[in-house]
């Protein structure tokens, strides 16, 4: 049985917390249980979190015998004692995983784990974290990575991405397929994936943009031409084209480009289908089409996407 030990510091978020559920789940669907779960935190005693809940806590004083810590810390940037910081560095040669979901990665950072390693962090505090730690390979736009025995996510949600990735390693796709549909989430967002989507940051104003972007992302295959678009935003299509670009700072064409190529860096990295299938189903046509527009966006091919999703 693997023993697992989360790490809380107090004003922990709650949603980061909720990571623990994964194993919690993976114990019920599995014979026999695969997990010995256990809260820690430095002090022990109860640990306050956000959203005024509290948990009880283990004192972390030995951290033999672990096959992974996580770490679980508030959304504002951790404070650290030198001996929680002798603690996780005294684990990391005996501790098979060690991983912080959210801005835990500054705890890692901190302790030396992180050094000449790949790492992610919630969006907002990724660059402060590139900063703090030079000889730390930051990529913001990661849902998780995992490089050599540490893990890090991104924040929120992404502790549960990251939960299940890791129950995939100990127990199989399957497994963790079923977790994440007991909890009724989708299994699961590859670490490659954007923390970012284009239909968040396109932020149209009105109801009818919106409309119409919805209608695009659901509907990827079909040709979205401008005509089609302004249908959907029942506008004629001169108005609509003038009210798009004013919203959203883009023409339709590129917007819905974006779409694509964001629905299709999805399906690349689960890897069930083949390139020449993710360009027909996603509406590009071929995967000529697809590879300037992933090049435009990105900066790289869809297989480098995808090998880059399977590290």
């Amino acid at each position: 049985m693997r023993r697992i030990g989360f790490i809380v510091y107090p004003g922990f978020q709650l949603i980061g917390y909720t990571a623990s559920a994964v194993f919690e789940i993976a114990n019920l669907l599995s014979e026999p249980p695969a997990y010995e779960f256990s809260v820690l935190s430095e002090t022990g005693g109860l640990v306050r979190g956000s959203a005024a809940v509290s948990v009880e806590t283990q004192r972390l004083d030995d951290v033999n015998g672990y096959d992974t810590l996580i770490v679980c810390v508030s959304l504002d940037l951790p404070q650290t004692s030198p001996e929680m910081l002798d603690l996780l560095r005294a684990a990391a040669p005996a501790t098979r995983r060690i991983g912080a979901i959210c801005t835990g990665a500054f705890v890692l950072a901190e302790a030396g784990l992180l050094r000449g390693r790949r790492a992610t962090t919630h969006w907002l505090a990724a660059r402060e974290l590139a900063r703090r730690f030079p000889d730390t390979l930051v990529d913001e736009d990661r849902i998780f990575v995992a490089d050599q025995g540490i893990w890090t996510s991104a924040g929120m949600t992404a502790g549960l991405d990251l939960a299940l990735a890791m129950v995939e390693e100990d127990l199989g796709r399957e497994l963790a397929r079923s977790v994440a549909r007991a909890m009724v989430l989708y299994h699961r967002r590859s670490g490659g994936q954007s923390q970012h989507s284009a239909l968040l940051e396109l932020e149209p104003k009105s109801d009818r943009i919106q409309s119409a972007l919805t209608y695009a992302r659901s509907n990827l295959k079909n040709p979205l031409t401008l005509d089609e678009l302004a249908e959907a935003a029942r506008l004629s299509s001169r108005q609509f084209s003038r009210a798009f670009r004013e919203e959203t700072g883009q023409t339709p064409a590129k917007a819905v480009e974006r779409l694509r190529v964001e629905a299709a860096r999805l399906m690349l990295e689960e890897g069930r289908h083949s390139v020449e299938t993710v360009a027909y189903e996603i509406g590009f046509g071929d995967r000529e089409r697809m590879r300037r527009a992933f090049l435009r966006n990105f900066g790289l091919p869809p297989q480098a996407v995808r090998r880059t999703a399977q590290l």
